[in-house]
């Protein structure tokens, strides 16, 4: 492992133009639960609120039957009750450096805004702002903050039940048009795209590795290892991502983050 490290800090410290995917590993000693680990991951701990599914939680057919669940969820999850991670303050200090092209980050939690990093791609949106079901009607997270603190259900003032929804993706909704948008901007001109925290096992984010030049180095810092297929393109640092964000920051900053 010492060598890996030398030789990702070294990769760090020639890159200019750094692309960073990051997935929910980043954000666990924050004390958020990734969704899929065996008996800890969130899909692992739904019983309580007695779904068909796990995956309905953030499903939006069934969010439109039932939304009391989320809300319930949303109450535990809800960004104010956790600090960034020393991973969040890495991200931060190569933007600091002038590394950062982009964080593309697969979280919901903000724990990004939370650091201050200001390049981020919300892949699978936001709870800063909310929408009405019915209406359309933005509102800014302050104004439903209180009720999703509570656990219960914020309506808009345009008709009786109507939801309104944090701006974050649900399975069977489509990613933010800045998603899209930014790849052909961001990807060309990247010569490192550093993975954090993700299993590369959610489309379309999963496909971004395949969005970097032949010549671009991949790194993943993750406890798993890369899906079979991205394999060759990738240089695994497996274990824990604060660790070894930390180890590579002295390496390259001679400070922690």
């Amino acid at each position: 492992m010492p060598d890996q490290i030398k030789e990702a800090s070294s990769i760090i410290q020639k890159a200019h133009n750094i692309i960073i995917l990051t997935g929910a590993g980043i954000s666990t000693s924050a004390g958020i639960p990734d969704f899929r680990s065996p008996k800890t991951g969130l899909y692992a701990n739904l019983q309580k609120y007695n779904l068909p599914y796990p995956e309905a939680i953030f499903d939006i057919n069934y969010f439109k039957q039932n939304p009391k669940p989320f809300f319930e969820l949303a109450k535990e999850l809800f960004t104010g009750n956790y600090r960034p991670t020393p991973t969040h303050r890495f991200i931060r200090l190569l933007e600091e450096e002038g590394k950062l092209v982009r964080n593309y980050t697969q979280n919901i939690d903000g724990l990004e805004r939370a650091a201050n990093i200001q390049k981020i791609i919300e892949c699978h949106g936001t709870f800063q702002t909310a929408t009405c079901r019915v209406c359309g009607k933005k509102y800014d997270v302050s104004f439903i903050e209180n009720q999703i603190k509570e656990g219960s259900i914020p309506f808009c003032t345009c008709r009786p039940e109507s939801v309104i929804k944090p701006d974050i993706v649900f399975f069977g909704e489509a990613l933010p048009p800045i998603f899209f948008e930014s790849i052909p901007q961001d990807f060309p001109k990247a010569d490192l795209l550093l993975i954090m925290g993700t299993s590369l096992n959610v489309y379309p984010v999963a496909w971004l590795i395949d969005e970097v030049t032949p010549q671009c180095p991949v790194i993943l810092i993750n406890k798993t290892p890369p899906p079979f297929d991205h394999q060759k393109k990738i240089k695994p640092l497996l274990g824990d991502c604060d660790e070894i964000c930390s180890k590579i920051s002295k390496e390259v900053f001679g400070r922690l983050p």
